[in-house]
């Protein structure tokens, strides 16, 4: 199977599978695949920076999960389980008695805390009694931009925007999706105003708010791009075939999730 066929493929079922899982799938089920995603991108990210798989794979896997779900069920508390996890893997660290280096420590409980923090978000939005349509924002401000760049990038792309970190991608690129974040923003305003009784953010703030997050998608990108290139890999894992592993796919996403609740408070008050 080529790349493109690939690629086609995971979004033939991908995207399907998104939008049920968003708009109708009960909270419960939802809240559960989000706590799988972020299991999982906790594993790729303690893979990639230990290189093989050890007792903190495992570990990193668990905590991204049961934060995920302490969101769904009992969010007051969750700077407890956030204190128990660092105190947990710096206890694991000493026990093992220099085995478990500090980058290992420190990519754990950044899956445990901000993954986690991140992918929760679409629980915390949903709570806030907003058109469930609304959690579709994230995945649109963050996969327009990607795609938006990619083909402005591939089409007039010449001057580089991060060589060393990302080497294809280029300013021109990186300018195509902001503007292709900003035409999607407006578009799901209009769609939610058409056919799903309003959208909580008017036209002029999407396009501001499309135009912050296709910035802070393009930051999540490259960030994790960064990390594989220190570390050497490619690819975080190979869960949706060309498209990678979840934190190539969901990189973006991760950034963005949080600046969309943000605001969305805010526009709430």
């Amino acid at each position: 199977m080529s790349s493109l066929q690939s690629r086609i493929l995971v979004a033939v079922i991908g995207v399907p599978i998104i939008i049920w899982v968003v708009l109708w799938a009960p909270s419960i089920v939802m809240a559960a695949a989000l706590a799988l995603l972020a299991g999982i991108a906790g594993m790729e990210l303690q893979k990639c920076v230990s290189g093989a798989k050890n007792d903190m794979v495992g570990l990193s896997a668990i905590f991204p999960v049961f934060a995920v779900m302490w969101y769904w069920e009992r969010p007051d508390h969750i700077a407890m389980l956030c204190i128990i996890e660092i105190v947990f893997f710096f206890g694991y660290a000493i026990f093992k008695g220099g085995e478990v280096k500090f980058a290992q420590v420190m990519a754990a409980v950044f899956a445990g805390v901000c993954i986690a923090y991140s992918f929760a978000g679409f629980v915390r939005i949903e709570s806030t009694g907003v058109h469930r349509g609304v959690l579709l924002l994230p995945f649109i401000l963050s996969f327009a931009c990607d795609t938006f760049a990619y083909i402005a990038g591939l089409t007039m792309g010449k001057h580089k925007l991060a060589p060393k970190v990302s080497p294809k991608k280029t300013v021109e690129g990186s300018i195509g999706g902001l503007l292709g974040n900003v035409a999607c923003g407006e578009l799901f305003v209009f769609v939610m105003e058409q056919f799903f009784g309003g959208s909580p953010i008017g036209y002029g703030a999407m396009a501001l708010l499309a135009l912050i997050c296709g910035i802070v998608a393009q930051v999540g990108d490259l960030s994790f791009s960064l990390i594989k290139r220190e570390f050497g890999i490619k690819d975080y894992g190979h869960l949706f075939l060309a498209h990678g592993g979840v934190l190539d796919r969901f990189d973006s996403v991760l950034f963005v999730t949080p600046v969309i609740e943000i605001v969305l408070k805010l526009v709430m008050q």
